[in-house]
């Protein structure tokens, strides 16, 4: 049997015993109370911590389908498997594709009589069906086709009320049509709508952030309804922006370069649900900026970062979409040296210009890299809640991206011009790398 296309909250909420299993399901449905989350073409698992030292251990068997936790509950299933399956149909990355469960799904799998009910699963070393995949990929087009034609119905009403109106709009409002994208399996415009609640409600500028998302969308619907018309990379910059991933394998067998890598700038998130690292690398012969991305679960483990300054030899494979890409080591490459320099100084104003250039081939991007030459830190007048400036030559500046006054920066320039390797992120700048006594030296 081949793999096992991912449901709808619909079809979750069917197999619950009542509403409140529902209920209780949807709010252990975050990366928070779970870990070795992990999930293969019929199975899907992972730990959900409760109220004792022990977190339980549930599996769900797809092709049922079949499950099993460790806790007491008499339900079945219970809130546990419910969870699982709601945190999995997010497809957000809190449960990965991996090749091999793990060991307490294997042994519960492969313990399982073979007339169980979803005992049937898929042989690994057997091929993947291409008429099964290819159905399995027409019902995804179909679903997501169908969730963005209500999407542009939602978006066209918020229009015509005028954009003044979704400020006295209650959170619920952009939380129900992203829970309808999320159901569409269009999980990364519908993080985006959801955060926009907060935006509109919160933010000093919320009329323009609002103005630019609101056209973003617009552009997706309509370049998903030309999707037939779209050549490799603009399919692929679309397909990231709606939340639709490649698997890894499908990237490592694609384009490869190879190249000395320059580890130019690291940063680290955490917005509670999940932890992203970003790895910016430069090719030292090719010129490519690339970033390499890596998440985990709240609670989880993520990879060992490179370190700035160090250089590492090897293959990356790219995904599809344009400059600058995003990409992954085909393998686990090690540092061969170290390198004191940054990718291509310029000015703000030359920088602006580039990033307008990729911004043409990617309305979508959210993040840019960027190398400003001789740049000074200008601090803020108000410590605590303004922003500070970075100023270049010329007398060009950028805001920084967080309010208040810098300090490791300013202690690493010592309020001397120096070059600096940054994101700029919707128009302001972050800065993540500085040049100090010839070094890259992370800020």
């Amino acid at each position: 049997m081949g793999p096992v296309a991912r449901w709808t909250a619909q079809q979750i909420a069917q197999l619950a015993a009542d509403d409140k299993s529902v209920v209780a399901a949807r709010k252990l449905a975050r990366p928070g109370p779970w870990s070795d989350t992990g999930c293969t073409d019929a199975l899907i698992w992972g730990r959900c911590q409760g109220s004792g030292s022990t977190p339980y251990q549930v599996t769900v068997d797809l092709t049922g389908p079949t499950f099993t936790c460790s806790c007491p509950s008499r339900k079945f299933p219970c809130k546990h498997g419910l969870a699982l399956l709601m945190l999995w149909v997010e497809g957000d990355g809190a449960v990965a594709d991996v090749a091999e469960p793990s060991d307490f799904a294997r042994d519960w799998a492969g313990g399982r009589p073979p007339h169980a009910p979803g005992a049937r699963r898929r042989d690994p070393d057997k091929p993947v069906d291409p008429v099964a995949q290819a159905k399995r990929r027409e019902e995804r087009v179909a679903l997501m086709s169908a969730g963005l034609d209500d999407f542009a119905r939602w978006l066209a009403d918020l229009v015509r009320q005028g954009l003044a109106a979704a400020r006295s709009q209650p959170y619920s409002f952009w939380d129900a049509a992203a829970g309808r994208l999320v159901d569409a399996q269009v999980t990364g415009m519908a993080e985006r709508v959801r955060e926009m609640g907060s935006v509109v409600a919160a933010g000093d500028d919320w009329a323009d952030v609002l103005l630019e998302e609101a056209a973003r969308w617009w552009l997706a619907v309509r370049a998903w309804r030309r999707r037939d018309e779209l050549g490799p990379a603009d399919m692929g910059n679309l397909r990231a922006f709606l939340g639709w991933p490649y698997a890894g394998d499908e990237i490592r067998a694609g384009e490869h370069l190879v190249d000395r890598w320059e580890v130019v700038g690291v940063h680290r998130t955490d917005d509670g649900r999940l932890q992203q690292q970003r790895t910016w690398l430069h090719g030292a012969t090719t010129g490519e900026l690339v970033i390499v991305l890596d998440f985990a679960v709240v609670g989880g483990v993520l990879n060992v970062a490179k370190v700035v300054g160090s250089v590492v030899e090897g293959a990356i494979a790219c995904y599809p979409g344009t400059s600058p890409r995003r990409a992954l080591f085909v393998d686990d490459p090690e540092a061969s040296a170290s390198t004191g320099a940054l990718p291509a100084p310029t000015t703000v104003d030359d920088g602006l210009a580039r990033i307008a250039s990729w911004m043409a081939g990617n309305p979508w991007i959210d993040r840019f890299p960027l190398t400003i030459a001789s740049a000074r830190l200008a601090p803020s007048d108000e410590p605590n809640e303004g922003r500070s400036w970075i100023v270049d030559e010329r007398g060009d500046a950028l805001a920084l991206a967080e309010r208040g006054v810098d300090w490791s920066l300013l202690a690493l320039t010592g309020d001397r011009p120096t070059d600096i390797f940054g994101e700029v992120d919707h128009g302001r700048f972050r800065p993540l790398t500085v040049v100090a006594d010839g070094q890259l030296v992370s800020t």
